[in-house]
């Protein structure tokens, strides 16, 4: 008598191949979680942040803008950064993500050259690059998108 032993393939396939398919999932997390506490801070005057009368005043006084776009950026940041980390939305919340961290790089960081140490642009535009990326592919399977309307990742 032979017992013949199967042998699955997710067996065969390396530990590193598995879990790399989460690593989109690591990256939009992590940037959607950065995100809100800096939408906190304008909001709510969290983690010593100006609150919202504070971040007007500033956007204002200090970066001459228009008042309500310190409203805009800290609802972006904060609801936009949790939508992104969950995957919701993905596609147009990370367009939204992009374009307001492109107008930061180049209406209020690009003067101050590259550099975030001296109030440069590199930060947001890593932001802005990391939304766009999610923009144009979308979440993947490991977010509300995939969960509610069956997004399956392109091979």
């Amino acid at each position: 008598m032979t017992i013949a032993y199967e042998t699955s393939n997710a067996a065969r396939v390396p530990l590193i191949e598995r879990v790399g398919v989460y690593a989109d999932a690591l990256v939009r997390l992590t940037a959607g979680l950065l995100l809100m506490p800096h939408g906190a801070q304008k909001l709510f005057g969290l983690f010593g942040g100006p609150g919202l009368d504070g971040a007007r005043t500033m956007f204002e006084t200090k970066l001459g803008l228009h008042p309500w776009l310190a409203v805009a950026a800290g609802v972006i940041e904060f609801f936009g950064g949790a939508m992104l980390a969950l995957g919701i939305a993905t596609r147009p919340v990370a367009l939204i993500i992009a374009i307001m961290m492109f107008y930061i790089v180049f209406g209020v960081h690009w003067h101050a050259g590259f550099f975030a140490q001296k109030g440069g642009f590199e930060y947001p535009l890593l932001w802005g690059v990391v939304a766009l990326s999610y923009a144009l592919k979308g979440a993947g399977h490991c977010s509300l998108d995939a969960l509610i309307f069956g997004d399956k990742p392109k091979t």
